[in-house]
């Protein structure tokens, strides 16, 4: 049996975690009663790229494009820099040929100016999430997750995102067994699910005039009722004009942004002190631990308990 060609392709100023993360998973996958399961061939325009600290020597060019079964785009340093009319033509080739196309972090930017987004939704890292969407607004962004699978285009988040995104595409290939045995042979997790969040730090949304009074109240007394009347009444307007005003200036709903500064709350109480649970949800407005426990999990992907274990740095003091 042939090998599934990989074509990595290594654009200038590449980010060098990312294009080594498919060159070492796909090239040192072991496949039961196949020798050579996976070809993993690095290219791009020229023979030469700029990798940051270093450059790397291409062994092939635009041409193994054409002969992948998948094509992977690693992250950018400069995400918006223009992409060659070359490459931009050879992915689009390869997307009419149904190639499999997966982008690394920023290399969702190169799948969007070339049009590959459109429609869809995708995912990159969560600092350039804002930047691709208002830069492609047919792309519906998520800047949540940790991958995207459409079908024949996946994308994912930054650095770790990346292996993640390269286990799930091997476990579609050759079963979980064979996904399992990669990762451990890469001394990772075994493959995250492509919803778990890529723990940002959920801000909410500001306001730059009228309401920006209110939201830094708000803000500020998180503990207390923050029903719609309430807010109405500290903003001297009706409901319905405040709900208005709220989204003109927001993009929110006022329940959506008290959840979302609620939960910001939380993670800064998690990650700096070591109050209880029970203690966080009191300080953050939530009405119990359990409420604190869902509210959470729904918008992060994961356990207070689990995020403190990953994030609670080594000076956490006691409140």
């Amino acid at each position: 049996m042939r090998p599934h060609v990989v074509a990595v392709l290594a654009l200038p100023r590449v980010v060098a975690s990312d294009l080594a993360t498919p060159c070492e998973l796909f090239g040192h996958a072991e496949v039961p009663g196949c020798r050579q399961p996976y070809e993993v061939r690095v290219c791009g325009e020229g023979r030469r790229v700029d990798a940051g600290a270093f450059d790397v020597s291409l062994r092939w060019d635009l041409s193994a494009l054409a002969k992948a079964q998948t094509v992977i785009v690693p992250g950018l340093r400069a995400p918006m820099q223009p992409i060659a009319p070359a490459v931009l033509a050879a992915l689009r080739a390869a997307a009419r040929r149904r190639v499999r196309i997966a982008s690394i972090c920023t290399g969702a930017f190169v799948l969007a100016q070339a049009g590959l987004l459109d429609g869809l939704r995708a995912t990159t890292h969560w600092v350039a999430a804002k930047l691709l969407a208002e830069q492609f607004p047919a792309v519906t962004v998520d800047p949540n997750v940790l991958y995207v699978d459409d079908g024949q285009i996946l994308t994912s988040a930054g650095a770790a995102a990346g292996l993640d995104l390269c286990l799930h595409m091997l476990r579609n290939d050759h079963g979980a067994a064979v996904a399992a045995h990669a990762a451990r042979l890469a001394v990772a997790p075994l493959e995250r699910s492509g919803g778990q969040a890529q723990f940002i730090v959920h801000e909410p949304p500001t306001a730059t005039s009228s309401l920006a009074p209110l939201l830094e109240w708000m803000t500020a007394h998180l503990r207390e009722d923050l029903e719609l009347p309430t807010l109405a009444r500290k903003a001297r307007m009706s409901t319905r004009t405040l709900s208005r005003r709220f989204r003109e200036q927001t993009g929110t709903t006022p329940l959506k942004w008290i959840l979302t500064a609620r939960i910001a709350r939380a993670q800064q109480l998690l990650e700096s002190t070591s109050l209880s649970l029970e203690e966080i949800a009191a300080h953050a407005g939530f009405a119990a631990a359990s409420t604190l426990r869902n509210r959470f999990a729904q918008v992060m992907g994961t356990s207070p308990t689990s995020y403190r274990k990953l994030f609670r740095g080594a000076g956490a003091t006691a409140g």
